[in-house]
C-alpha cells in the first residue's frame, strides 16, 4: 500500500503550536521548494510491492528528504528521526501539514529507504536537479551580464563547442578494520565456531561437540598479531596454523549440517558460511602458490562486496571500498559509475564526454583531467570532436621560446581549473559522508554515495542563492547611493537658484 506524496505546502498554511509562523528565507524552506518532489513519484512507486498489506508506505518526500537531512546534518539514523520530531522546519521539507511532537518513522526505516532507492533512480534525481540548478544560474548570470562565453554556463541548443568538463575518480572507503591475511583468517575461524555451536545445540548431551581448539587457535593468533616485528616465515607459519584451524571447522560443519539443517542458521550467518567457503579457498590458493595477490580478493566477512582498490595516494596506498568516477560542470556534480571492482577511469571520458552532450546539447570547449586519461584513444576522440584537452600536447616542444612559454601557461591554467573536483572531493570526505561509508550493504552504499552527490549539489545552490542575494543588495545600495547623491546635487541647485533669485528681487527692490 502506498499513499500518494503530499503536495508542496505554503510556509504560511504550515500549523506550529503556540501560534507563528514559519519563515520564508529558512533554508529547509528554500531547499523544500527548489526540489521537484512530484518528478520522482512514478519511478518511487513501481520501486514497492503494492502488496496492500501493512501499513502504508511513507511517500517519496519523507523517504528521500529523511536521506537529505541525515546526510546533510551529518547525524546517526536515530539522531535524524529526533532531529526531525523536534524541528518544525525538517517537518515541513518532509511535507507534514502541521507540527507533529511524535516520532515520523522508526530508525529502521532507514534502512527500506537506502533500498527502494537505486543508483540508476537517484542518478535521475541528481539530473533533475542539477539541471535545475544550473538553469537559474544560467538565468541569474545573464541578467547581471558579468559572465564572459568562454565560461558560461552550457544549457543546450547550438552546434559550437561550450563550457568546461573537469573529470576524475577517487575511492570511497566502507567501514571496515584494515584487512590481512592473518586478521581475516582468524575472524572467518571465530564465526565458524559459532556456527559449529548453532547446528550442534540440538544435539547438546547426546552427541560429543567436534573440536575446534578454539582456545590454542586464539593464542596462536595473539601470539603473531602482537609481535612487534613478525618475519615472513613466522608470518607463513600462523596464517598456516589458522588455515588448518578453519579446515577443520568446515569439515565438521559439513558432518552437522546431516543432522542438522543448515536452516537452523539465520540468513545472515549462512550468508557468511557461503563467504568464509571463499575466503579459505584463496587464502588456502595464496599459501600455496606464494602469491599476494588473486582476483575478487574478499576482505571482509561481513561486507564481501569490498574490493581493494589501488590509489597510489601518500599514507593509503591501497583503500577498501568502491570507486567512484565523477564529472563536474561549473560546480555541480555527476556520478557517472559507482563500482565494488577497481577500473581503469580513463575509460570512462568517451562515455562522459557524449553524457555531456546529451544534457547541453552540445560538447564541451575543454575536458580537464590528469594524466591517466590522456591516451591515445580519448586523444584521438576530442581532436575529432573539436575538444581541447588538458595537458602539454604531444611530440617534441616546439623550438620558439614564445611557443613554449605560451603552453606551459595554458598546461598550468589547466592544473589550475581543474582543482575544483579535488575540492568537491575534499568536501565530500570532510563534510559529508564520503570519507567512511557506514552502510553494509552494497546497495545501501551506492545509495549513502549517491545521496551524498545530491545533498553537496543542493548546498552549491544554496550558496549561490545567497551569492546572488548579496549582489543583489549591494547592487540595489549602490543604485540607492547614486539615486542619493544626485537628488543631493540637484536640490544644491535648486537651493543656489532659490538665493540667487532672492539676491536679484532685493536687488531690484533697493
Amino acid at each position: 500500500m502506498y499513499r500518494h506524496n503530499q503536495k508542496q505546502l505554503e510556509f504560511e498554511t504550515f500549523e506550529l503550536p503556540f501560534g507563528g509562523k514559519l519563515r520564508s528565507d529558512n533554508r529547509w524552506v528554500k531547499l523544500a521548494k527548489f526540489i521537484p518532489w512530484g518528478q520522482f513519484e512514478p519511478a518511487y512507486s513501481k520501486s514497492l510491492t503494492n502488496s496492500g498489506l501493512g501499513p502504508p508506505a511513507k511517500s517519496v518526500r519523507v523517504a528521500l528528504g529523511a536521506l537529505i537531512i541525515k546526510e546533510r546534518l551529518g547525524t546517526s539514523d536515530e539522531e535524524t528521526v529526533e532531529q526531525i520530531r523536534e524541528n518544525p522546519y525538517l517537518q515541513y521539507f518532509l511535507g507534514y501539514k502541521a507540527y507533529e511532537d511524535e516520532k515520523p518513522f522508526d530508525p529502521s526505516l532507514f534502512v527500506y529507504f537506502r533500498k527502494r532507492f537505486g543508483k540508476k533512480m537517484l542518478a535521475k534525481i541528481n539530473e533533475s536537479i542539477a539541471r535545475k540548478a544550473l538553469e537559474q544560474e544560467k538565468q541569474s548570470k545573464d541578467r547581471s551580464q558579468t559572465k564572459n562565453d568562454d565560461d558560461s554556463t552550457p544549457t543546450g541548443g547550438g552546434s559550437e563547442n561550450q563550457g568546461k568538463l573537469l573529470l576524475d575518480a577517487t575511492c570511497t572507503p566502507a567501514d571496515i578494520t584494515f584487512p590481512t591475511d592473518l586478521k581475516l583468517l582468524n575472524t572467518a575461524r571465530e564465526k565458524s565456531e559459532g556456527i559449529i555451536d548453532i547446528l550442534h545445540s540440538p544435539f547438546k548431551g547426546k552427541y560429543p561437540k567436534p573440536r575446534t581448539y578454539r582456545k590454542l587457535a586464539r593464542k596462536a593468533f595473539l601470539s603473531a598479531a602482537k609481535s612487534k616485528r613478525l618475519s615472513k616465515s613466522k608470518r607463513r607459519k600462523a596464517i598456516r596454523k589458522q588455515l588448518g584451524y578453519l579446515k577443520r571447522n568446515l569439515k565438521s560443519i559439513t558432518k552437522l549440517s546431516q543432522r542438522t539443517p543448515l536452516t537452523k542458521l539465520s540468513p545472515r550467518q549462512y550468508k557468511e558460511l557461503l563467504v568464509i567457503h571463499e575466503v579459505y579457498r584463496q587464502q588456502q590458493w595464496m599459501y600455496d602458490q606464494h602469491e599476494n595477490r588473486i582476483d575478487d580478493r574478499i576482505v571482509s566477512i561481513s561486507q564481501p562486496h569490498v574490493r581493494p582498490i589501488k590509489r597510489g595516494k601518500a599514507g593509503a596506498a591501497t583503500e577498501f571500498g568502491a570507486k567512484i568516477s565523477v564529472s563536474l560542470i561549473n560546480g555541480i556534480s555527476f556520478v557517472d559509475r559507482i563500482s565494488w571492482d577497481a577500473f581503469n577511469e580513463s575509460g570512462d571520458l568517451i562515455d562522459q564526454i557524449k553524457a555531456f552532450r546529451k544534457r547541453f546539447g552540445h560538447y564541451p570547449a575543454s575536458v580537464h583531467v590528469d594524466r591517466i586519461y590522456r591516451n591515445q584513444d580519448n586523444r584521438r576522440f576530442c581532436k575529432k570532436h573539436g575538444i581541447r584537452l588538458s595537458g602539454p600536447p604531444l611530440g617534441r616542444p616546439p623550438a620558439a621560446v614564445e611557443i613554449q612559454k605560451e603552453i606551459k601557461k595554458q598546461v598550468r591554467q589547466d592544473e589550475l581549473d581543474r582543482i575544483p573536483i579535488e575540492g568537491k572531493f575534499g568536501q565530500g570526505k570532510r563534510r559529508f559522508s564520503l570519507s567512511r561509508i557506514m552502510c553494509k550493504l552494497a546497495v545501501t552504499s551506492e545509495t549513502a554515495i549517491a545521496v551524498s552527490f545530491i545533498v553537496m549539489n543542493l548546498e552549491k545552490w544554496l550558496k549561490g542563492l545567497s551569492s546572488l542575494f548579496f549582489t543583489s543588495s549591494l547592487l540595489f545600495m549602490v543604485h540607492i547611493r547614486v539615486l542619493q547623491r544626485r537628488f543631493n546635487g540637484l536640490l544644491g541647485r535648486l537651493v543656489g537658484k532659490y538665493f540667487q533669485a532672492k539676491m536679484h528681487l532685493s536687488l531690484l527692490r533697493g
